[in-house]
């Protein structure tokens, strides 16, 4: 789950497992698999971070940027 901040100020946490898309048109549009969208106030690079390290909290093998060998 990552926190961004919409148009008006308020707080939203969303899955970031369920990020589809992110758009800047100029206002960042973040796209959800399920359709719905939110406008936020966050640019797509800082997201990205979020994201990243969201997942790396998530999943231990990842937390020191390794990629696991099969």
């Amino acid at each position: 789950m990552i926190e961004v901040t919409r148009l008006n100020g308020k707080k939203l946490v969303i899955n970031a497992d369920l990020i589809e898309t992110m758009e800047a048109t100029p206002d960042t549009v973040i796209t959800l698999t399920g359709g719905n969208k939110y406008v936020v106030v966050e640019s797509t690079q800082e997201l990205i971070r979020k994201v990243a390290e969201y997942k790396k909290f998530c999943h231990p093998l990842f937390r020191e940027g390794e990629i696991p060998k099969e």
